[in-house]
């Protein structure tokens, strides 16, 4: 199946590369594009690029992690390590695209090639006479924003870019461009690595100690790569929950002005139209015989259910109005500032604030939530973040019962424990799915891991709640889960600290 989807692949892109040769793309009316120029070292750059045998090469994890990094920093559906050969841009890795290469003459990477110092970025391809008769722009998989920085070995030489895609206009503020090329060298590294690797492989009987040596390198640099993953991933959360929470804050007050001034007018409303339809009633009993046109007036706008319903619709605007306020306060509880002051909270106020903000997707998957709340006191807490830890695992509750059958539970209980000699209360989400299967759990701590499709998931949620509840509140977070008999979340912080 995956030969059939690549042979089919390579003839899309043949046949938009011959098109493109043939000239069918150029004509008076169709937008013109450029081809980059080959560089002045173009031998000596392939030499440079085939020493590392990369070319036509499986997948491999440092580089995945590295395109999913740069995708999620960049907020981009596409990224990819794009490496350049004398007729193809061939990609090494990629997020968000189906096809492993494509031409050389239309490769956007070419033109990143040719400033080796800088990052390109294209805003907008359309707008952009090198790009805007591109076959990548006007056809699939069409090609709107890019950025790319160019992969530059340590003797200067350009081999290709790491880059980001998207298929509407965008930008990249400061920190997102010094990100892109930091991971840009994190791929060279890579690279080196790969050659290091290989020497070491062909001579490993004699050369015992360069293995060893190159074994630590690998294995820092792995680490050092964890590590990059790790600290971007707090700086994305952090600065999401930041500007959200400023937004939420914002939509919030924007929201409560409009609903208190229909809340504070609602009784005034309520008793105006009891006095009217009191008076109304007076007529009808002084003159219960009225004209023909007043008769047939009332006839035509109902009046008998006017008078019936009119309460009935005053008092859905007011549950209505009060179901907002609700709605408003649970926001703003739920991404509260926290700052860098931990406060004590209510966890059970945490939960249900979270549980009314994932109201519409229960209800829309017939998911039943029981709550079995102990007496627990409040918690000395950084609010917002333990919020986003109940957000992380009761979303991933409600994916997994998405296709099980009904009924559909999650469970939430509450309680509180002694442990060496401290207070500590315990949370613990469960859900009737599939569960778990062993190998996966072992990973769903990790940064980036997911089994979700692409788009789907980032695979940063549980590692971000495990930092969230270990390293920020030294608490514990298991997953007891086995097939077939669902998954369980246990969340342990200690009271106070």
């Amino acid at each position: 199946m995956l030969k059939s989807i690549m042979r089919s692949l390579a003839r899309k892109w043949d046949g938009i590369f011959r098109a493109f040769l043939q000239g069918k793309f150029d004509n008076k009316f169709a937008p013109k594009m450029q081809v980059a120029p080959l560089p002045p070292n173009e031998a000596d750059r392939l030499k440079a690029l085939y020493r590392y045998q990369v070319l036509d090469t499986n997948p491999e994890e440092a580089f995945d992690d590295l395109t999913a990094l740069a995708a999620h920093i960049c907020g981009t559906p596409i990224a990819l390590v794009s490496l350049v050969d004398a007729n193809r841009q061939w990609f090494k890795s990629k997020v968000g695209l189906e096809a492993s290469e494509t031409p050389r003459d239309i490769a956007f990477c070419t033109h990143a090639m040719a400033q080796p110092d800088d990052v390109l970025i294209v805003p907008n391809a359309l707008k952009d006479q090198r790009f805007a008769g591109n076959p990548l722009v006007t056809a699939d998989p069409n090609i709107r924003f890019y950025a790319g920085t160019p992969l530059v070995t340590s003797d200067g030489f350009a081999l290709g870019t790491l880059c980001v895609i998207d298929r509407i206009p965008r930008h990249l503020n400061s920190e997102q461009i010094k990100a892109l090329q930091a991971l840009g060298r994190q791929v060279i590294s890579q690279l080196e690595l790969r050659i290091n690797v290989t020497k070491l492989e062909q001579n490993i009987a004699k050369r015992h100690k360069v293995e060893a040596a190159l074994r630590t390198k690998n294995q820092q640099l792995r680490q050092a790569l964890n590590e990059l993953q790790q600290a971007q991933a707090q700086v994305i959360q952090s600065e999401k929950m930041s500007s959200l929470g400023q937004m939420v804050a914002g939509v919030a007050h924007e929201i409560n002005n409009p609903v208190n001034f229909v809340q504070n007018n609602l009784p005034y409303v309520s008793r105006y139209v009891e006095d009217l339809l009191a008076l109304l009633s007076l007529y009808q009993d002084y003159y219960p015989h009225p004209p023909d046109v007043i008769q047939e007036k009332a006839e035509n706008i109902e009046l008998d259910f006017i008078i019936e319903d009119l309460p009935k619709i005053i008092e859905s605007i007011k549950l209505g109005t009060e179901r907002i306020s609700q709605i408003v306060l649970s926001l703003r509880n739920f991404y509260r500032s926290d700052g860098t002051r931990k406060r004590y909270l209510d966890i059970h106020e945490g939960i249900d604030s979270t549980l009314l903000i994932l109201h519409h997707k229960l209800k829309a998957n017939a998911i039943k939530v029981i709550k079995e709340y102990g007496n627990i006191p409040k918690v000395e807490c950084y609010g917002g973040q333990i919020n986003q830890v109940f957000m992380n695992i009761l979303s991933n509750a409600m994916d997994a019962l998405e296709t099980q059958p009904q009924p559909r539970i999650i469970t939430v209980q509450t309680q509180v424990f002694k442990q060496q000699e401290k207070d500590n209360i315990a949370i613990c989400i469960a859900d009737n799915g599939a569960g778990i299967p062993e190998a996966i759990k072992k990973r769903i701590f990790d940064p980036f891991f997911t089994t979700k499709p692409v788009g789907k998931g980032t695979g940063l949620g549980l590692s971000i709640s495990y930092n969230i509840v270990v390293e920020k509140h030294g608490g514990v977070l298991k997953c007891i889960s086995e097939p077939e008999k669902g998954t369980e979340f246990r969340i342990e912080i200690p009271v106070s600290n």
